[in-house]
């Protein structure tokens, strides 16, 4: 009896790893081709991987956009506590800057991006239109599953969380909608990208 309980436990021990190992991949089985630097004045710096195996449009997009300057000195104009913040289209002045509008990568477009809207995931921000994603993106301040499907989620954050949330939590919105005033608004110094 004695060496049954013995081998009982030597075999819990010995399979017990594996699961935890299996659910730690599932968690995080994207590989990462790129990795972000965002810059915030006076806030911090954020940084993320992207993955460009699952929102390979997307992530090219973005890396082209960081490559040319175009988000120095553009703001984070829709904050919502416990929800998102968003950027990446107006300057310091409230002026919208422009860039083209690329493929939505999600499901409800016809494109299989498996990527959740968990915390720290950055997405594409667009209109109603399913093809008007162009420069906005949005961090995850928290988990938003109806979010799935209907985004082209394309990065993670894997450092600065504390960043967002000091953002999302010590910046008031005007509305509803998380509209920002002019002068709370957050502004980007810089983005690069670094392709692995």
């Amino acid at each position: 009896m004695k060496k049954l309980f013995v081998l009982l436990l030597a075999l819990i021990l010995v399979i017990l790893p594996l699961f935890s190992c299996e659910d730690e991949e599932s968690a995080n089985n994207y590989e990462a081709t790129h990795t972000a630097t965002i810059e915030i004045e006076n806030y911090g710096t954020i940084e993320l991987e992207l993955y460009g195996n699952e929102a390979p449009i997307t992530v090219e997009n973005f890396v082209k956009l960081a490559g040319e300057g175009f988000y120095e000195g553009l703001t984070f104009h829709r904050i919502m506590n416990g929800f998102m913040m968003q950027g990446g289209g107006y300057d310091a002045s409230g002026a919208e800057k422009r860039a083209d509008s690329i493929k939505g990568e999600f499901s409800s477009n016809g494109v299989n991006n498996p990527i959740l809207h968990e915390r720290g995931v950055i997405s594409m921000a667009r209109t109603y239109i399913p093809d008007s994603a162009s420069s906005q993106f949005f961090i995850m301040h928290e988990t938003s599953p109806h979010l799935d499907g209907e985004y082209a989620a394309f990065g993670k954050v894997t450092s600065g969380l504390d960043v967002v949330d000091k953002i999302c939590t010590e910046v008031t919105p005007l509305d509803g909608n998380g509209s920002i005033s002019l002068s709370q608004r957050p502004i980007i110094k810089s983005v690069t990208v670094t392709e692995k």
